[in-house]
């Protein structure tokens, strides 16, 4: 095995994912090991880490696996290095603009979501000071 290449357990570590999760993510395509060893084992790059903490991030935003793979084909389309025709580019770096408004939507509402349940459990709190204990 090359030094560049790690195995699932490692890549599972540095993101933060279950082996599960990253072997669910590789059966729905979104990503796929780079290599496999003799013995049979995915391999991973720090390309194929980067493309799973994207999708890890995508997750508590809600987006779903379909939105995922859309970005990601925009990304890795951009990404290939290839001159594309401007109408082309327009369209990927709309469809990555609209990802990003939506992601900044959803940050908006959690952000939201957390202010009513902090309060929530600061009213909580008060009522414990407040109520004699016997």
């Amino acid at each position: 095995m090359s030094s560049e290449h790690m195995q699932i357990g490692e890549v599972a570590t540095r993101t933060e994912l279950s082996l599960r999760t990253i072997r669910h993510y590789e059966d729905t395509g979104l990503v796929i090991p780079s290599a496999r060893s003799q013995g049979g084992f995915r391999l991973y790059t720090e390309s194929d880490v980067a493309r799973l903490m994207v999708i890890r991030r995508m997750k508590p935003l809600g987006f779903t696996l379909d939105e995922m793979r859309a970005l990601l084909e925009a990304t890795d389309r951009l990404d290939t290095g290839e001159e594309l025709p401007p109408e082309e580019r327009k369209e990927l770096l709309d469809r990555i603009r609209g990802f990003e408004q939506a992601a900044q939507k959803r940050v908006e509402d959690l952000r939201t979501e957390l202010a009513r349940a902090e309060e929530f459990a600061a009213t909580l709190a008060e009522r414990l000071t407040r109520t004699p204990t016997p």
